[in-house]
């Protein structure tokens, strides 16, 4: 339960116990709750009123903690030279509150969902209902890919006397999401046509809120499909019938936040600085970028330093530096802090993952079409997102080439997810890939952690429902595997 929502059922219990105690004293006066009403605060909602903070609120977060989580977990970027403790997590070194402010802030955010959801049911608005199915699906899906079995079905009930809610298992909710998904697919167009103030993702384009529910639903088909091998089928029939389920097919489609600097659609970095200081790419991130000269490069990072300030191009910090710390003998690459100044871009999910999902499905044999021509597909978005040019003769190094691997296709879909929230971890997690270099200073025994602990305040506070999730599961640890993983 969200504190907003709290302060509401406060403020309710307030208004009602102050009246009644006025009747009892026989000085009621039939303006009691108009006088005593806040004006300030929103008595009611439509299915627009909470929609952009939601987005917003959502997807800045998502990609601050890349920044602080995924970056390291994947090789991306890290602290450097400073070694305070959060900078350690490249190492494994999660500490038990490492999932605090993610498990918060999205049921904040899925709060907000869910009463977008009632409001445009209560309307008849379908547009809105799925919109608000969507983001549901969007935010309880990385909740569930982080922890493992979290609460959903008894969720976001603080209105209803339920402060404990029960954990439910990753099985049952990836059905959920994937149900509500496949629901919002059908009921787009349909129902009150009423639109509001215009969202800051797609401008009330609902055609292409759609393409994001079903782009979003291949994503999760493909997460959980070693559990559920009846998820190609379904994904094959998503992919084969663009008329029936329309998924992103360029860049303008992808569910990319556009921060333009305007209040309140402004950068989450108050200081640039704050993103780039004492950070530095990892040389994996950089090492292979160069093989293929990717126009990214000058995009992410600043050139390296020897001697002399001499520019040695871009290159990045070993991860092993530790093991032979004299060994860097230079300022490696940094980041740049354009990518944080607005107008800068938020990714959701962009146009190179579908492309990525279906060149896995040809490669796995599960549809028809040509893998290597999606793969190039990917790649040639990836780039232009971020706003490089696509070199003519980008496949012609064997680094970059399409070699019938899944290795390589995962390869290239980790640079399109830089910067989406937690996808490179939980893709590395379903595939292998791509495959991490290690240091012998790695904790958790050099093995990449399987999910989060539980936040510390669900452990205090809910507690018996924590120990019966943790018990299911296998304990609270890093290496249980959530369900898809197994």
């Amino acid at each position: 339960m969200t504190f907003s929502r709290i302060g509401k059922n406060i403020r309710s219990i307030s208004l009602i116990s102050a009246a009644a105690a006025t009747l009892a004293m026989g000085g009621c006066t039939k303006d009691f709750l108009e006088t005593n009403s806040d004006p300030n605060r929103l008595e009611s909602i439509t299915p627009g009123t909470l929609l952009n903070p939601t987005i917003y609120g959502a997807a800045t977060y998502g990609m601050s903690r890349s920044r602080s989580l995924t970056f390291e977990l994947m090789q991306v970027a890290g602290g450097y030279p400073n070694e305070n403790v959060e900078d350690q997590i490249y190492l494994y070194d999660f500490r038990e509150d490492v999932g605090n402010g993610i498990w918060t802030t999205g049921y904040k955010w899925l709060a907000n969902a869910r009463e977008i959801e009632k409001s445009a049911s209560k309307l008849g608005n379908n547009n809105y209902l799925a919109i608000a199915l969507t983001l549901k699906a969007w935010m309880y899906s990385v909740l569930t890919d982080c922890f493992g079995d979290v609460p959903m079905s008894d969720a976001l009930s603080g209105e209803d006397g339920k402060f404990f809610p029960t954990f439910d298992r990753q099985e049952d909710i990836y059905k959920t999401m994937l149900a509500d998904l496949e629901r919002a697919d059908t009921i787009y167009g349909k129902g009150s046509t009423a639109t509001y103030a215009a969202d800051l993702l797609y401008a009330n384009d609902f055609t292409k809120w759609r393409k994001f529910t079903n782009s979003l639903r291949l994503r999760l088909l493909l997460r959980s499909a070693g559990r559920m091998p009846e998820n190609y089928v379904k994904m094959a029939e998503i992919v084969n019938n663009p008329g029936k389920h329309p998924i992103f097919t360029a860049n303008t489609d992808a569910a990319v936040l556009q921060i333009t600097g305007t209040v309140p659609n402004i950068s989450p970095w108050n200081r640039p600085q704050d993103f780039s200081t004492f950070r530095s790419w990892f040389d994996f991130f950089i090492k292979n970028l160069n093989e293929v000269n990717d126009p990214r490069l000058k995009l992410f990072a600043s050139v390296a330093r020897g001697k002399d300030n001499a520019n040695l191009g871009y290159k990045g910090l070993p991860i092993n530096y530790m093991e032979s710390p004299t060994s860097v003998d230079f300022t490696p690459s940094g980041l740049l802090q354009r990518l944080v100044i607005a107008p800068m871009i938020v990714p959701i999910m962009s146009f190179a993952e579908v492309e990525f999902i279906k060149a896995e499905l040809a490669q796995r044999g599960k549809i028809a079409s040509s893998a290597e021509t999606h793969y190039q597909s990917g790649v040639k978005a990836a780039i232009e997102m971020w706003g490089g040019v696509m070199p003519a003769n980008y496949f012609d190094a064997a680094a970059a080439k399409y070699d019938g691997t899944l290795e390589r296709i995962m390869l290239q879909k980790y640079y399109a997810l830089f910067f989406t929230d937690y996808q490179q971890w939980f893709e590395h997690r379903r595939t292998g890939f791509p495959v991490l270099p290690k240091t012998k200073f790695m904790f958790n025994n050099g093995v990449m952690p399987a999910r989060m602990f539980y936040p510390t305040t669900v452990k205090i506070y809910n507690t018996e429902n924590y120990k019966k999730a943790a018990d299911r599961i296998g304990g609270d640890k890093l290496n249980v595997k959530v369900w898809w993983q197994q």
